[in-house]
């Protein structure tokens, strides 16, 4: 009887991920596709993760904590969420320097 729901569960889950990829019709793409889903949810849940704790430190008065939070969480952020922009930002900073 596990076997049959782990083997269940295993269906719906794949069917969950792929049912966008034949939404687009661009099956040749999947792992591309699948990659991006996946991403999109962790960008969410980053964001939602960083906002609870920015809020346990609200409540808890912590605002110097708060702010130092606040600065990590915006540059990792930018890392992560937007690296071709940083890394444009990046060169445009070096070119400046070394011009």
């Amino acid at each position: 009887m596990g076997k049959f729901v782990c083997g269940a569960a295993t269906a719906v889950w794949s069917l969950v991920l792929v049912s966008p990829v034949w939404a687009a019709g661009q099956g040749e793409r999947v792992g591309e596709n699948i990659g991006n889903l996946l991403g999109g949810w962790a960008k969410n849940l980053y964001v939602g993760i960083a906002a609870v704790v920015a809020l346990v430190f609200l409540l808890n008065r912590k605002f110097g904590e708060l702010a130092v939070f606040m600065l990590a969480a915006v540059l990792v952020g930018g890392f992560v969420m937007a690296p071709h922009e940083i890394s444009g930002m990046v060169r445009d900073i070096w070119s400046t320097i070394t011009s």
